[in-house]
């Protein structure tokens, strides 16, 4: 059971957290699943294992400042075996292994700045560490959440910044920050812990402080806690009245040396954040317009309850992170970098234990901004892997964020002494209605009719990435599919625009006067670790394609409507990168090599539907941008699962993001391009999914944002004999009635 503590003993607590866990394990915990995420007291007891071990070695480490602290996976052949989950659908399981539980930590000393990997064992009730690294120079763990605070607290500590923003009329106390990864910038030596500290100013306790963006930005040293430079955006303007061409005020997008003049370089005036308030919280926006627009603002009050009632209880079992759900049974996990991670997922086909995903996660996500001048290049935050959607991660709240019946899963990640930051409830689990499941009606005279509604289990988590809200949603449908769900919303990342010159950057919009908000992408890479029928799996492209060789009038096509398709398994690394095309709609299935359709004669497979969500990455190839996001050159990567000391290949970008200039050795484009080729064929595959959206602002995201989303989805194809769904019960609910006196009500069809 987790102490916690209203507030840490040193600094205050960010609004993901609930608590802090101060006391380590006193036990062997008992894991009911050997892919439980450690418990607060687990990661309490394995940085106190790591503080003691690093004063032990040849050169003792005393600053230690903790980034990263979680569950190193036990090797996937023995997870499988130890829950009796077999190889191949139908057989036994191996025979079933002890399991070691090991975590695995980041950290830095805050003296040297160098950063450190270890890896403990929990032997008996003690965390003992296994090994102990040192990282490369300029390799640079998370950003941490505390760090993030930090960067706020430096620049108000500055006294440049403080004169920089009292000439623009902001006093101290009004600054605030956003603390991003600096990105790429060579001005700089990899080996410092920088960040970009964009900058508004805040006139009010919670107003919405992105209403006043500042025009100009400092770097700051996390270590040092200074800051260590000031950019200043050149601005752009119109090169005449009548004109639709823009000019920069600096002539160039190269960034200055650092030992030049940075404001005289950018060669424009200062501009004073807008004083314009656009609030979004309802108390405040009333206030504001009586008061600046002398008129009464309200909520709709036309909207009536609408509750969801389940009076017999919710149709799910939950043993400790473990959920069944009528056939589904899967793992649920949280994870400080990935958020929310889904394992073991099964499907119990009328008795028969029938694997299909071994983990799903996002695994890395990248935001490109697209306008060129600097030092805005540098805006391409890797949510997942530089910050980490798990650190960031919401407490959830019971009839908002989630509606209905709800069970929620518990949180924890390290903080820099040591302790443990604790969200009680980041992840939460519940039903919903989603419409009708199947239904026919034979309209024949006297015919009947059949209907079954549609319900699914959904798994969420929501995190806040500075002004971004990203929520994530994965279903799963009583007809065997699996869905991840992504919404977007929250607030745009805005600069300060001269009010003069409104409209004026080709590579922004101006949504509320004197702020732009620049054009840009959000890209995700969803890790898929599947297993289809057993580990041996193969990918398959399939294209449609007008029947070749056979044009309108020829023997094989003489009415020229023929088409079929063309079925291309990816054999090798070398091919596992892959293009999405529109002309052929292709799509791509994971299919068994050791299970075929009894009637098809077909591999079983899973396909992967995911059209509407295939964005391309409009950065060029050889940009900062895809040096550093390769995974955002192809729609999808296939390549062989390969397990080490420190568990699988993971992170499409890289273990290690903050402030790599190319893509690292541990990234998708060197596993698919730079090492030796492999068969992918019936073998223990890793599929990398790209999907994203392109945001072209509009005022109407101001001054937040309505949901937009993107959807993929896992459909069975030849897996089952027939519809999986025959056996759910028809809908008839008898809660259902007219919405008005006068109304009438018929019977369910499948009553008829």
């Amino acid at each position: 059971m987790a102490t916690l503590s209203s507030k840490p003993s040193s600094e205050p607590i960010p609004g993901t957290a609930t608590g802090v866990e101060t006391h380590p394990a006193v036990a062997k915990p008992a894991f009911k699943h050997p892919l439980d995420q450690l418990t607060p007291e687990e990661i309490v007891a394995a940085s106190l294992a790591i503080r003691t071990y690093a004063l032990t070695i040849p050169e003792p480490i005393k600053a230690i400042r903790f980034i990263n602290i979680g569950l190193l996976p036990a090797p996937k052949r023995d997870v499988l075996a130890y829950l009796g989950i077999p190889l191949v659908t139908g057989e036994k399981p191996e025979e079933k292994k002890e399991i070691v539980r090991k975590a695995e930590a980041d950290f830095i000393d805050v003296l040297t700045g160098n950063s450190y990997n270890a890896v403990l064992s929990l032997k008996d009730t003690t965390w003992v560490v296994d090994t102990l690294e040192k990282l490369g120079d300029g390799v640079q763990p998370q950003i941490s959440v505390e760090e993030l605070l930090l960067c706020e607290e430096i620049i108000r500590n500055d006294e440049r910044v403080i004169k920089l923003a009292k000439e623009v009329g902001v006093e101290k106390d009004q600054l605030c920050a956003d603390g991003w990864a600096i990105g790429y910038d060579e001005r700089f030596p990899e080996k410092q812990r920088i960040q970009q500290a964009l900058l508004f100013a805040r006139f009010g306790r919670h107003e919405n402080l992105y209403a006043h963006p500042m025009d100009f930005i400092p770097v700051v040293d996390s270590l040092t806690q200074k800051v260590i430079h000031i950019d200043f955006p050149p601005h752009y303007t119109k090169t005449s009245a009548t004109s639709t061409l823009s000019k920069l005020s600096s002539g160039t997008t190269v960034s200055p040396p650092l030992s030049s003049d940075q404001f005289k370089a950018a060669d424009r005036v200062r501009v004073p954040p807008p004083s314009i308030k656009h609030d979004f919280l309802p108390d405040l926006i009333a206030e504001t317009k009586e008061k600046e627009e002398k008129k009464k603002w309200k909520q709709r009050d036309d909207i009536k309850p609408l509750h969801v009632v389940q009076p017999e209880g919710v149709s799910f079992k939950v043993t400790g992170n473990e959920v069944e759900w009528q056939k589904w049974k899967f793992h649920v996990s949280f994870h400080h970098r990935e958020g929310l991670v889904l394992s073991t997922v099964t499907y119990n086909d009328d008795g028969l234990i029938r694997p299909i995903l071994y983990r799903l996660s996002l695994a890395e996500m990248v935001v490109p901004y697209g306008t060129p001048e600097h030092p805005h290049p540098r805006k391409f935050a890797f949510d997942s892997g530089e910050y980490g959607m798990g650190n960031q991660a919401n407490e959830l709240s019971l009839g908002c964020d989630c509606l209905g019946q709800i069970h929620y899963f518990p949180g924890a990640f390290v903080k820099h002494d040591g302790s443990a930051f604790i969200i009680k409830n980041v992840i939460c689990l519940h039903e919903e209605d989603a419409g009708l499941l199947w239904k026919h009606t034979d309209f024949r005279v006297g015919g009947r009719g059949h209907a079954v509604r549609a319900r699914r289990l959904v798994v969420q988590m929501i995190c806040t990435l500075a002004n971004y809200e990203y929520i994530f949603n994965y279903r799963f449908y009583q007809d065997g599919n699996i869905e991840l769900e992504i919404r977007l919303t929250g607030i745009l990342q805005v600069y300060a625009e001269d009010p003069a010159t409104p409209n004026s950057n080709p590579f922004a919009t101006t949504i509320a006067p004197g702020v732009s908000a620049h054009y840009h992408q959000h890209i995700f890479s969803l890790r898929v670790d599947p297993m289809i029928d057993g580990l041996a799996n193969t990918v398959v492209e399939t294209d449609v394609l007008s029947l070749p060789d056979a044009p309108t009038g020829s023997p094989q096509n003489f009415a020229g409507n023929a088409f079929t398709t063309r079925a291309t398994p990816i054999v090798s690394t070398r091919s596992g990168g892959r293009d999405f095309d529109l002309s052929t709609d292709r799509r791509w299935a994971i299919t068994s090599a050791n299970r075929k359709h009894p009637v098809s004669g077909k591999p079983t497979s899973y396909s992967i539907m995911s059209k509407g969500t295939m964005t391309p990455v409009f950065a060029r190839e050889d940009s900062w941008v895809q040096k550093r996001a390769g995974f955002t050159k192809r729609a999808l990567w296939v390549v062989k699962d390969k397990e080490g000391p420190k568990g699988s290949r993971t992170w499409p970008s890289g273990k290690y993001v903050p402030g790599t200039r190319v893509a690292p050795v541990d990234s998708i484009t060197e596993w698919v391009e730079k090492e030796e080729d492999e068969s992918l064929e019936g073998e223990d595959v890793l599929l990398y999914l790209t999907a994203g959206i392109t945001h072209i602002p509009r005022p109407e995201d101001w001054p937040v944002m309505p949901q937009e989303n993107l959807n993929i989805l896992f459909r069975p194809v030849h897996f089952f004999r027939e519809n999986p769904a025959l056996d759910v019960p028809a809908a008839n609910d008898s809660h259902s009635v007219p919405a008005f006196p006068n109304g009438t009500a018929g019977a369910c069809c499948s009553t008829r």
